[in-house]
């Protein structure tokens, strides 16, 4: 059933769904591949749609694991709690700039990883950094963040087609990013692993030395 459950979701808001098709498990595994045999403590998943990565990261996670999945889509986040019966499995019904602040309510001051399908291609500067920006401090030097993309790296933006590099997009966030190809997916993906969350300091508006909103990294 995963398959209608998705295309209903692709066919009536494709910008959320971002994908043509779920995910392969080649690209599900070569996504939480940074640990295995980490054993992670603490992991987030964001846009976990069917689970197809969502299966593979409780295949990692020790037994008092937890695995918190934001999903803003409703039918989306009621078939992962129809289908998935395992109680380190946390599905939070809202989107992913809600993630620190649901972090920090429930106590949680550091995160292992974060497992990410987001179409961070159809996000303006300021979507993705009300996401990740204030989740680096829970990552960390020791976190790592997966994205993927797809291999052609083009976007829809702006009324027209053009390149976008989602690698290169994240270094922004972290000091060290690579990216493997993924050919078993369709269409071929782009896995992009982060690692060294860059800090970052709050400066008076207008004096951020050309990053935007006004922050300063390192």
């Amino acid at each position: 059933m995963s398959l209608p459950t998705f295309a209903r979701n692709a066919i009536s808001d494709y910008k959320r769904t971002a994908a043509v098709a779920p995910s392969s498990k080649q690209l599900a595994r070569a996504m939480v591949d940074p640990w295995r045999g980490a054993a992670p403590r603490l992991v987030v998943e964001f846009g976990p749609g069917t689970g197809v990565m969502t299966r593979e990261l409780l295949r990692l996670l020790p037994a008092d694991g937890t695995l918190l999945a934001f999903e803003i889509s409703a039918s989306f986040a009621g078939y992962l709690s129809e289908t998935i019966s395992d109680p380190r499995l946390q599905v939070v019904r809202a989107g992913a700039e809600t993630a620190a602040l649901e972090l920090r309510r429930r106590g949680i001051v550091a995160v292992n990883g974060i497992v990410s399908s987001l179409g961070i291609g159809f996000m303006d500067s300021d979507g993705t950094d009300a996401i990740f920006r204030p989740l680096l401090p829970l990552l960390g030097e020791s976190g790592t963040v997966t994205q993927f993309q797809y291999a052609h790296r083009m976007r829809w933006h702006g009324g027209r087609l053009e390149f976008f590099n989602a690698g290169s997009f994240m270094e922004r966030y972290f000091h060290s990013v690579e990216s493997t190809l993924v050919l078993m997916n369709l269409p071929p993906a782009l896995v992009i692993t982060c690692r060294g969350a860059r800090s970052f300091a709050r400066t008076a508006p207008g004096t951020g030395n050309g990053t935007p909103l006004g922050y300063t990294r390192s």
